[in-house]
């Protein structure tokens, strides 16, 4: 696991590499907020500590420009520790705001679940069946080397095809999930979306995914 810690004070800054390095991680140190986020943006880092209070760009700033579409989770270190604050760092987009003076034990504690919950995060981010792959924060999907171009409303049907894959799903229960509302039974918007999405993802390849249950629904599986 490799962290990035962006802190000001050398002291602070060495502390917590030193101490991180220690436990495990790899640790890159940015000694002011201009670097710090030119490292966020140009190497990949699974956590990243940010102090508030620095020079010429502080936390708020870099935490404002960072990427949020890496899923990187931001644990605030700072001894700004108003609730003000710690809205304000939370409201950003932080999974955590620490108060300086901390113990270290704790920070590390903090770490681990922050680290638990972007693993987590970025494992619904990617959404797979077969050969097929969903970036959802990017709404790209892709099957074998071929990316396939879908409507927003696709997009919605497939994700939630692919969330449930292995599960019969009704047609009801597709309409209230992906349309939000009840369709009356003899509406067949669902069969229309479905049929159109086939000819995207299914059609053009030797497997099918989306499989017809006769009488209830639907079923996304990989073909045998």
């Amino acid at each position: 696991m490799k962290i990035l810690v962006i802190e000001d004070e050398p002291k602070a800054g060495e502390y917590l590499r030193t101490g991180l390095t220690e436990s495990g991680y790899v640790v890159d140190l940015a000694c002011n907020g201009k670097d710090g986020l030119h490292m966020a943006h140009e190497f990949r880092y699974d956590l990243i500590l940010l102090d508030v209070m620095m020079p010429e760009m502080d936390g708020w700033d870099v935490m404002r420009q960072l990427d949020k579409s890496a899923g990187v989770p931001v644990l605030f270190l700072t001894a700004r520790g108003t609730l003000e604050d710690k809205l304000k760092g939370l409201e950003l987009g932080a999974e955590d705001y620490l108060v300086k003076p901390f113990s270290f034990a704790e920070l590390l504690a903090r770490i681990r679940v922050a680290l638990r919950r972007g693993s987590q995060q970025r494992a619904d981010d990617m959404l797979r069946i077969a050969d097929l792959e969903i970036d959802v924060p990017k709404r790209r999907v892709v099957r074998g080397d071929q990316r396939i171009t879908l409507t927003n409303k696709e997009f919605a049907l497939l994700q939630f095809f692919v969330q449930n894959q292995g599960q019969v799903l009704s047609r009801s229960l597709i309409a209230s999930r992906v349309w939000d509302m009840n369709f009356d039974s003899d509406t067949n918007v669902v069969d229309v979306a479905v049929r159109r999405l086939r000819q995207k993802i299914d059609e053009p390849f030797a497997k099918r995914l989306i499989q017809t249950v006769h009488g209830v629904g639907y079923r996304c599986e990989a073909e045998a």
